[in-house]
């Protein structure tokens, strides 16, 4: 329903409309350039809930782990120049997971943009690093632009690949005031369905395989179900590394682990592809001209980056599986044996990496014997959070995130603080090395002060320990920069009102974890 026209000032605007999207949460550090934004804010905290964080990098992180969580739009707002910048880490990293970020910034006066009169948080061209890090950014000059500009970064965020997006406002714009009213928020623009020729032929393909195998990345998250039928059918192994864990039940039969994945895409005479990019079996498995690789891919520059698929079938996940799932029943044969085949490739891997990859191996069963089923695992650069991604069970699409290929040591934490404030129903724990926990350990006071009930798990080895371990293994114990001085972690927790515990074993972590998520409050294990 169109509102009636009143007195609006572009702050009003942008929030209200923030609001009609469905953005109930702001992750924010506020400042000066966006005081009038923040007084318009006031008078909406019942509609849309300021988090204010301790440094402008924790509150885009934040909004990460929300839009991640949820598959829907988050936003933080922050003030320009180094306040902005200080976030780039984490939109970069929204921009490599393909996730729903609207990036709110302030900026000096409208006539002094880009004029380098050294007005306060002034940098240069704001605007076109925000260009060169989203799918979509803009500058709001007048209150009258406000409601296209904001409808147009929800229509960019969610048409096609999902991606983040971001507006700047000057100081002097944010109080400017018109006589408005506010329509309904647009209808999202179709999605491309690929052709029925397209789609024949690819369950052609998949139908006569003997040894199909799919790969799912993130761009399948919403299609876990019909992926499941589908890969029943062809009795193919699925695959995920990063993005796609959760997709199918790590429990099912077919679900198979990142080395099992690379056995079978030697055997396989067809691989399906979906919503994946499919980088690791481009560049690091290889490919030959007997393979035929099918792709379902929303991103058209996606679909052809390394080499044009067999088939390619440029549509959403969903929607295109189901279509795939009736269009193979007449092309489907029997593959006897393939069932007991991935049985036993599966638990041989299993075996070896129980073997190679200790301790990490059993600080995940304990993890994962302790949260629940539906619990969110937050990954990090650390050693547990590289097995887990080969070995960590994960039943459910958006309980595990991951950290994509942007390699940001230290986002992990508030990645799971924003998580768990976007999804209080559901347990989070953290895992984080000593190392990059530092980086942002400021956030655990937003815990304390929001009651953002995540579990953090920090393993401590004085170092950061994977650095280290390649010195000494491929260098010849050349150590370099890699040993750290830190803190007493259960006594700074403590210090912030937070319950910290020790463990020494994974059996001690299995003890201490149980207690903390029955605690449902911010809690560290050390």
């Amino acid at each position: 329903m169109t509102t009636v026209a009143t007195t609006r000032t572009t702050a009003d605007i942008v929030i209200e409309r923030l609001i009609a999207h469905g953005v109930d949460t702001l992750y924010c550090l506020p400042g000066v350039q966006n005081d009038p934004f923040f007084n318009a804010l006031f008078d909406m905290t019942d509609r849309i809930k300021p988090i204010h964080t301790r440094h402008e990098q924790g509150a885009a992180y934040l909004a990460l782990g929300a839009a991640m969580v949820t598959g829907k739009p988050a936003a933080y707002c922050v003030v320009p120049g180094p306040g902005f910048l200080n976030t780039t880490a984490a939109l970069s990293n929204a921009y490599g997971n393909n996730a729903m970020v609207l990036a709110l910034s302030g900026q000096v006066p409208l006539a002094y943009v880009n004029r380098d009169t050294g007005f306060l948080h002034d940098i240069p061209d704001q605007l076109g690093i925000m260009q060169r890090l989203t799918k979509w950014a803009a500058r709001i000059r007048a209150p009258h632009e406000a409601l296209h500009l904001i409808d147009e970064a929800f229509r960019q965020m969610m048409t096609g690949r999902p991606r983040p997006v971001a507006l700047e406002c000057p100081l002097d714009v944010w109080g400017k005031a018109t006589s408005i009213a506010l329509p309904p928020v647009p209808p999202p623009l179709p999605q491309p369905v690929p052709s029925d020729e397209a789609v024949e032929a690819a369950a052609r393909l998949l139908g006569e395989a003997e040894r199909p195998m799919i790969v799912v990345g993130g761009g399948a998250l919403d299609a876990g179900r019909d992926v499941t039928q589908l890969a029943e059918l062809l009795e193919a192994p699925v695959v995920a590394y990063r993005m796609g864990h959760g997709v199918v039940d790590a429990r099912h039969a077919l679900n198979v682990s990142f080395p099992a994945g690379h056995t079978f895409w030697g055997e396989a005479d067809v691989a399906l592809g979906i919503g994946s990019r499919l980088h690791s079996q481009y560049t690091g498995w290889g490919t030959d001209p007997s393979l035929k690789i099918i792709r379902i891919e929303i991103d058209a520059d996606e679909m052809v980056r390394h080499q044009p698929p067999t088939v390619g079938l440029l549509g959403d996940a969903a929607p295109t599986v189901k279509r795939l799932i009736v269009a193979l029943a007449k092309h489907n044969r029997q593959r006897p044996g393939r069932a007991a085949h991935v049985a036993k490739v599966k638990a041989a891997v299993r075996a070896d990496m129980a073997k190679t990859l200790q301790p990490q191996m059993a600080y995940l069963e304990a993890i994962r014997a302790e949260l629940p089923e539906n619990g969110v695992f937050v990954d990090e650069f650390t050693q547990v959070g590289y097995v887990s991604r080969l070995a960590f069970p994960v039943y459910g699409p958006r309980t595990y995130l991951g950290l994509g290929y942007q390699g940001a040591l230290g986002m992990g934490y508030p990645l799971a603080l924003g998580a768990k404030s976007a999804r209080p129903d559901l347990p989070v724990v953290s895992v984080n090395g000593d190392g990059g926990f530092m980086f942002n350990v400021q956030e655990m006071a937003t815990a304390m002060q929001f009651n953002i009930g995540v579990v953090a798990i920090v393993f401590n080895d004085g170092a950061f320990g994977n650095v280290r371990r390649m010195q000494k293994e491929d260098y010849g114990n050349r150590l370099i920069a890699s040993d750290l001085r830190n803190p007493d972690f259960v006594k700074m927790a403590e210090s912030y009102g937070m319950p910290a515990m020790r463990a020494h074993s994974p059996e001690e972590l299995r003890t201490v974890l149980r207690k903390a998520l029955k605690m449902n409050g911010p809690t560290l294990i050390e």
